[in-house]
């Protein structure tokens, strides 16, 4: 009988843990066969590189990405830089996920995300260029580059092979990634049929560049909530759900989540909410929608779901665990898609 092959399987952390504990479970992670870890910066509070830097030292095989840096605050020649240096460390194995960040955080710290489809589109181009060992001249409305080249004054002048993913999550955003990308890293909080929309957007966008689907990486995050106990698993995921659901409320429409239930949690939470109104809210909240946008349940309920993620076009799911981090990574140790 032939095997059914093994899926491609990835880490996802952010800063629940200290980082000394995060390079023990990327290790673990390597040992059990998975292929990549992304370490998160969405919030003011743990920035990528360093940790990205941390796990790489401790492994030999295993995939490091950003899931991902914004395109906004870092000069796209420091960017260049900083990911060559990681390169560095653990070449071929580095991975630069880009993202155009969100409001009102960006906001608050006086970024204006004004035309963000042109601003990554010249930062991504520029960037891609400086760790192509190219000498770079650039004069856009977000980019100012003149001659600007990687200058290596000791080590080996090379191309850096480090491919650029860009987060996206609105349909031209998704539709740019494709035509200019070399991957998309898929939301997480979204249903499975939601990536249908995002699978069509991409593929308008590699039509435009002469590329096709298969052209494209498409990692995706997954929250993922395991325990023996299911209705344990699904309370774990349901505080992340809830917070989402009134921060994100059209990607939540989007995604199929009814406008009545939106308009409830609203009621309840401001921004930022607090432990106190997440919890009131949390109990809106019914089971079926949590297992809806997320991976819980016990190991099998969660097994399927990723499942249901890759049957929409997901290439390798990004598993973002609650709880039990080495349990999670265990359930999906060899797994193969059902």
């Amino acid at each position: 009988m032939k095997s059914t092959p093994r899926a491609s399987v990835a880490l996802y952390l952010q800063d629940a843990h200290r980082i000394r504990e995060g390079m023990e479970f990327v290790k673990y992670a390597e040992a059990k066969g998975f292929d990549a870890v992304w370490q998160a910066e969405s919030r003011l509070v743990r920035e990528a590189t360093v940790p990205m830097a941390a796990f790489a030292s401790v492994t030999e095989r295993i995939k490091v990405g950003s899931g991902v840096v914004d395109c906004w605050s870092r000069n796209p020649a420091r960017l260049a830089a900083t990911f060559s240096t990681l390169d560095d460390l653990a070449p071929g194995r580095v991975i630069l996920g880009i993202g155009a960040w969100w409001d009102p955080l960006a906001q608050k710290v006086g970024i204006t995300r004004a035309k963000p489809l042109r601003a990554m589109r010249e930062i991504v181009t520029a960037v891609r260029a400086l760790l192509a060992n190219e000498t770079v001249t650039f004069h856009g409305e977000f980019v100012h580059l003149d001659g600007v080249e990687l200058d290596y004054v000791y080590q080996e002048r090379r191309p850096k092979d480090i491919p650029i993913y860009i987060g996206a999550t609105g349909l031209q955003m998704m539709e740019l990634t494709g035509e200019i990308a070399d991957g998309a890293v898929l939301n997480y909080l979204v249903s499975p049929d939601y990536n249908q929309r995002a699978i069509e957007a991409l593929e308008r966008g590699a039509a435009k560049a002469g590329r096709s689907l298969e052209d494209i990486d498409r990692p995706q995050l997954v929250v993922c909530s395991v325990h023996e106990d299911r209705k344990t698993a699904l309370d774990m995921a349901r505080l992340m759900v809830t917070q989402y659901l009134g921060q994100q409320p059209h990607i939540m429409a989007a995604s199929g989540v009814p406008q009545s239930l939106l308009e409830r949690v609203g009621e309840v939470l401001t921004w930022p909410a607090t432990h106190e109104q997440v919890v009131a809210a949390s109990k809106l909240v019914p089971d079926e929608i949590v297992q809806m946008l997320t991976a819980s349940g016990t190991p099998n309920d969660a097994r399927q779901q990723v499942s249901h993620y890759i049957r929409n076009g997901c290439t390798c799911p990004i598993l973002y665990p609650l709880g039990d981090v080495k349990a999670m990574i265990d359930t999906f140790s060899g797994w193969s898609p059902q």
